[in-house]
């Protein structure tokens, strides 16, 4: 498979599956965020820092810049980047957005993961 096929409606920019998936949900708001923003030069950026109660953390940003190494993961007009070092925590991972009594943000769903903190932001594997 080559890296500009598509796979499940979504097209990966660097690896050669898709490895990281991103809902209609958080597509749809990602586009409603950058509309907002009037700049449709953004694109959503995941990423894992060290930190958190559980020993790594999930960090957004947008982000106009794309590095040759980041994986660009598209899907319904939204653009979602991972660097590499990143990438290989999210494997099999979905982003998606959700809205309820917490409040409205981002998740990742990480299969990797062995435990995760109660407000899903935090996680170890």
């Amino acid at each position: 498979m080559t890296a500009a096929e598509h796979v499940n409606d979504s097209v990966v920019g660097t690896h050669d599956a898709v490895a990281i998936t991103l809902t209609d949900k958080a597509a749809n708001k990602i586009n409603r965020l950058i509309t907002e923003e009037g700049n449709p030069g953004l694109k959503l950026r995941v990423f894992v820092t060290g930190g958190g109660c559980s020993g790594f953390q999930y960090g957004f940003s947008f982000d106009e810049a794309v590095n040759d190494d980041d994986t660009e993961i598209r899907h319904n007009g939204a653009v979602l980047l991972v660097d590499p070092l990143s990438y290989q925590y999210l494997v099999g991972s979905k982003v998606d957005y959700i809205e309820g009594l917490e409040g409205s943000r981002f998740i990742v769903e990480n299969p990797l993961a062995t435990t995760t903190c109660g407000c899903g932001m935090s996680f170890s594997i």
